[in-house]
C-alpha cells in the first residue's frame, strides 16, 4: 500500500483495492497546520483494518474507509489521541457521537 499527497495540505492513503464489507466514517477534526493534519495521518496509518483514508487540512476533515470488523469507535478514540478535537463524526451516511468511551 503506497500513500500519496494530493493537493497541498491533503493526504490520502488508497490500497490497490478496497474490499466489499467495508464502512465509511468521516469526522470534523481541529487542525491548525501540517503537524496536525500529520499526527492524524501517521495514526491512521498505523490503524490495522483501515483500508484508505484522506486527511485534509484544508477541509479540517478525516474519512476513513475501513474493514467491516474496525469500530467507528475505535477510529475515533484513534484520532482522539493525537489530542486533536473531533467536532462530529458519521458512519455510513448516518451521524455519531463524537464523546470518546472511556477506557474499560
Amino acid at each position: 500500500m503506497a500513500g500519496r499527497v494530493t493537493g497541498r495540505f491533503t493526504s490520502i492513503h488508497t490500497p490497490t483495492f478496497i474490499m466489499a464489507d467495508t464502512h465509511t466514517y468521516k469526522f470534523n477534526v481541529s487542525m491548525s497546520c501540517s503537524g496536525c493534519s500529520g499526527a492524524v495521518d501517521r495514526v491512521l496509518k498505523k490503524l490495522e483494518g483501515v483500508e484508505s483514508y484522506e486527511v485534509s487540512l484544508e477541509n479540517q476533515t478525516a474519512t476513513v474507509v475501513a474493514k467491516d470488523d474496525l469500530p467507528y469507535e475505535k477510529v475515533l478514540a484513534t484520532i482522539a489521541k493525537t489530542g486533536k478535537k473531533v467536532n462530529s463524526g458519521e458512519a455510513d451516511g448516518q451521524t455519531q457521537s463524537v464523546e470518546v468511551p472511556a477506557a474499560a
